[in-house]
């Protein structure tokens, strides 16, 4: 029964975000309004605990989520046989373009923090 709880406050929160999105002209998705409204959401017990049973169940069962994009690409075989050597390489460059993007937004984020000096590490061997 807590999974579908969890499950409930999830499409409770994306319709808050869809919500939000439509009466503010928001430019961002209403599930990401959504996600934003989740994080201080789990701050509460009774909205943390019946999600985290909800993602748990979503776990276990990940790879049926996958069917439906397995039988897209199946059904869509001529396009991808016309077009798959530049699908390929637009996914491996937004994929480089994200990682790249990422890191240097960690760099910038890490720059104004100071490093603290590792722990000296003993060279001499326990007695045996």
């Amino acid at each position: 029964m807590k999974p579908l709880q969890g499950l409930t406050w999830l499409l409770i929160l994306q319709l808050c975000g869809e919500i939000l999105t439509r009466l503010l002209h928001l430019p961002f998705p209403g599930p990401v309004i959504g996600m934003v409204l989740l994080w201080p959401a789990l701050g509460v017990p009774a909205i943390r605990g019946p999600v985290t049973e909800a993602a748990r169940f979503l776990l276990q069962h990940l790879s049926l989520l996958f069917v439906p994009v397995g039988v897209g690409v199946i059904t869509h075989l001529d396009v991808l046989g016309h077009y798959g050597l530049r699908l390929a390489l637009v996914i491996a460059l937004s994929t480089w373009a994200g990682l790249i993007v990422s890191a240097l937004v960690l760099r910038a984020l890490l720059r104004g923090r100071v490093e603290a000096p590792p722990a000296p590490v003993s060279e001499e061997l326990p007695d045996a």
